[in-house]
């Protein structure tokens, strides 16, 4: 597929974000699949996307590291990968993601 914004990929690879599974494309930087998910947001962030601010800092687990601790990397520089696991977001991060970690809430009963 292709879009301006992605690099090509061929298919959706699935992740986790703080719990929560995502299919993204593959080929692309951890940051970019942030926008893909969260398109309205991602652009208000304060991210240089070139690994000068570090503010898209994330610890995360690949999938051959699953027991071990999560390491820290720039979202902007690292691939995603098929069960990739991100446990941990700067705060810029966080405030950008907060629509879609959010845990969905009740609606309201009918009156």
């Amino acid at each position: 597929m292709s879009d301006p914004l992605y690099r090509d990929y061929e298919r959706l690879v699935e992740i986790t974000i703080m719990g929560k599974a995502f299919k993204v494309p593959e080929k692309n930087t951890v940051l970019r699949v942030f926008q893909y998910v969260s398109p309205e947001t991602i652009p208000y962030g304060r991210f240089c996307w070139n690994q000068e601010c570090q503010l898209c800092k994330i610890g995360c687990r690949t999938p051959g590291q699953p027991d071990a601790r999560p390491r820290q990397v720039l979202a902007c520089k690292l691939i995603v990968a098929d069960g990739l696991e991100i446990s941990e977001l700067s705060d810029e991060l966080k405030w950008t993601l907060a629509g879609i970690l959010k845990p969905a809430e009740p609606r309201p009963p009918y009156e």
